[in-house]
């Protein structure tokens, strides 16, 4: 008899259940990632676009220099194939326990690894990814005004990088206020068309420019350790062209969900959408740009063409809206993990201020990064190495097969395990060539440049 709780206790702590549920549920409510559940199909389409094709792409023909046809051909249709089926995976398991979603990276891997574990694994992967990434964009964003500005007006005075970034970051300044990902539906849309287009005008006029008298297809460099690290690097930029995973689960979050019509049927609809554009721009671009300029063509093949002004100076701008949606993309998942941590770790009041204060420093600090290290993207080689081929060719692998536990040598125990066992060799070897690249380059590196 002495062991029965008093009913009142019972009643009272099932109330103070339903306290903390209506008070998570309204954080919920007001965090990027779950505050807007009503998205169409084609935003998973344009969102994934945005966030796959970066402005790596006019680099491509330069790394199929170093590559060579056949590996060149090979890594592109291989990543295409094994980034889509990763992809495939990620889409089937944000609903795989019934009346659950995760909607986020870590909250899968935490499913998957153990509360702790999952945390440790995935969380600092992706905040090298899209932290790094936003940084590069910042740079690749003040570049491309640069170029725009000495193309329209070469007689004009040289102005300095720095002020080009502080121009791109003040349109982020406004732009990261926007609450969720529904709300920059329309910028990501509109840089997806833009990375459509300016890799058209790429390979358009490479074709227009027609093969170059006495173009070559062998390795230009000199030695045998040369070619090879140059090979390391390029594996590298072509892999990482595909990495655009560590934001799907937020984007598929955004698409509403029954037991009748779950999210994966719309998600999957949009992602197959986004993968022939991504097709569209990388294989043309890789191949036409190659064939047409050979082993002389620049790290950028908007340098290759020079002519006309006009055309490359609307390519760059093309470049630079682009970078603005894909910057949002990839800034969104960030602005959610360090509002969770205030809100309901260190106990916040959700509010337009704390948003407010919190995204701002967010931008000051990833333009601050990209003002003294211009040179941001030739690390991000190195670095990225170690979070973009797990995050993209491994993890979702490596969940799938802690959670389904297929029948060894089955199929699907097979593919996973080939795709593990290649982005492993993409860990380990991009990273040694993009150490290589740095080493070199190191000398030409300037602060604040």
């Amino acid at each position: 008899m002495g062991t029965q709780s008093p009913p009142e206790n019972g009643y009272g702590r099932s109330n103070s259940l339903e306290e903390k549920s209506a008070k998570e549920k309204a954080i919920d409510e007001w965090l990027p990632i779950t505050s807007s559940r009503n998205a169409k199909w084609w935003y998973s389409a344009f969102h994934n676009v945005t966030a796959m094709v970066g402005a790596g792409v006019l680099s491509l023909p330069y790394a199929m220099a170093e590559l060579g046809w056949g590996p060149g051909v090979t890594v592109l249709i291989l990543s295409w194939i094994i980034t889509l089926y990763t992809l495939w995976q990620m889409v089937e398991m944000h609903e795989m326990v019934p009346g659950r979603r995760f909607d986020r990276y870590h909250e899968l891997g935490q499913y998957a690894f153990g509360e702790k574990l999952g945390l440790y694994i995935v969380v600092p992967q992706q905040l090298i990814v899209e932290v790094g990434v936003c940084i590069v964009y910042m740079v690749t964003g003040g570049k491309s005004l640069q170029k725009f500005h000495d193309t329209v007006c070469s007689t004009c005075k040289h102005i300095k990088l720095t002020y080009f970034i502080m121009i791109f970051a003040s349109v982020h300044f406004v732009l990261s206020h926007l609450p969720n990902f529904n709300s920059i539906s329309g910028v990501s849309l509109a840089a997806a068309v833009m990375s459509l287009s300016y890799s058209t005008i790429a390979w358009g006029a490479s074709v227009d420019k027609g093969v170059q008298p006495d173009v070559q297809y062998g390795y230009k460099a000199k030695t045998t350790a040369g070619t090879v690290f140059n090979f390391f690097s390029a594996l590298g930029d072509v892999a990482f062209a595909y990495a655009g995973h560590n934001v799907v689960l937020e984007i598929q979050a955004t698409i509403p969900s029954t037991p009748e019509k779950p999210s994966k049927g719309p998600m999957w609809r949009g992602v197959i959408v986004a993968y022939i554009v991504v097709a569209l721009c990388y294989f043309p671009v890789a191949l036409v740009g190659y064939w047409m300029f050979g082993n002389s063509v620049q790290d950028n093949i908007l340098i290759s063409l020079e002519k006309p002004a006009w055309l490359i100076a609307m390519a760059n701008m093309f470049v630079v809206v682009h970078v603005i949606g894909s910057y949002q993309i990839y800034a969104m998942p960030v602005f959610d993990m360090m509002e969770t941590v205030l809100v309901k770790k260190l106990n916040f009041k959700p509010s337009t201020t704390l948003r407010f204060i919190v995204r701002n420093l967010y931008v000051a600090f990833t333009m601050f990064i990209g003002i003294t290290f211009p040179f941001f993207g030739g690390l991000l080689g190195f670095f990225g190495g170690f979070a973009f081929a797990p995050t993209t060719y491994f993890l979702p692998c490596v969940m799938w097969l802690a959670i389904y536990k297929p029948r060894k040598f089955s199929l699907s125990w097979w593919t996973n395990w080939i795709c593990i066992v290649f982005g492993l060799m993409l860990m380990i070897l991009s990273p040694i060539g993009g150490l290589r690249q740095i080493i070199l380059q190191a000398k030409d590196y300037e602060f604040y440049s």
